[in-house]
């Protein structure tokens, strides 16, 4: 799996016109599945995410994670992060996993951050539709996170 994680201020998600997920102060996730990504791989992701200390504390120093701040999240399907660019100009998407089990597992790892935030605190895209997003980046800070990189030694 990979996420471009997003420190925003505010971000929302709309589907023809219409906002169908927002956050406050918190994280924009962007998040793409594999096709070797399991429920395990899901769950090693958001736990990264979770704990990820981004927010400035008392001191202005990055130290503080979502709970800490009571933060939100919006999680966005972007099957587009498993973008092949080395050949050619026009990318190819067959990293992907299949639209089933990129489904399946956007809803797992929306249910794992609702299960460790409340559910008031989670909002979700549309997996497979088309959407725009909208966002304020706070600081700005991004974090780009692959579960083939986490699970590796830092040498």
């Amino acid at each position: 799996m990979r996420a471009l994680v997003q420190r925003v201020s505010h971000a929302e998600v709309a589907v023809a016109g219409e906002t169908v997920g927002r956050c406050g102060r918190g994280f924009l996730i962007l998040l793409g599945v594999g096709p070797d990504d399991t429920p395990e791989t899901a769950e090693r992701l958001w736990t990264k995410i979770h704990k990820l200390r981004v927010f400035d504390d008392e001191a202005g120093k990055m130290n503080l994670a979502l709970d800490s701040v009571e933060g939100e999240v919006l999680v966005v399907s972007q099957f587009t992060l498993y973008a092949d660019c080395r050949r050619g100009n026009r990318p190819s998407f067959t990293s992907a996993a299949p639209p089933e089990l990129g489904d399946a597992l956007y809803r797992r790892f929306c249910e794992l951050a609702e299960a460790d935030l409340g559910r008031a605190r989670v909002g979700r895209g549309i997996f497979g539709a088309d959407m725009q997003v909208s966002l304020t980046n706070d600081g700005p800070i991004t974090v780009w996170l692959d579960t083939d990189e986490l699970s590796r030694p830092r040498s």
